[in-house]
């Protein structure tokens, strides 16, 4: 008789040595990673099965961001008139983001 233990899984691969700030938290651990999926045999992966995409991932809060995404710093909060933590739609004269306190300058 033969049981076969085994499945596909996924491991987290970190691309950056240093991490970036996060824009929701604000706390230092931002990475640029991607989820691979190896093949194991009895919880040991064994060889990569399928390759993830790249996204910047906190670690401390779990926000996911596309590689695509543009960056704080390529617009301007106050004219997006968006939270770029949380996403809501805020007044132009709000410096801090009333849903999740996000500092908005």
């Amino acid at each position: 008789m033969f049981f076969f233990i085994g499945g596909i899984s996924p491991r987290i691969k970190k691309l950056d040595d240093l991490p970036g700030i996060c824009p929701r938290c604000g706390q230092a651990a931002l990475r640029r990673v991607r989820v691979d999926h190896y093949l194991g045999l009895f919880f040991i992966p064994l060889f990569p099965v399928k390759k993830g995409r790249t996204v910047r991932l906190c670690e401390n809060c779990g926000l996911e961001i596309p590689e695509d995404a543009p960056t704080q710093a390529s617009y301007d909060t106050r004219l997006a008139g968006t939270c770029p933590g949380c996403g809501q739609k805020l007044a132009p004269e709000f410096r801090f983001c009333p849903y999740c306190g996000r500092s908005l300058n």
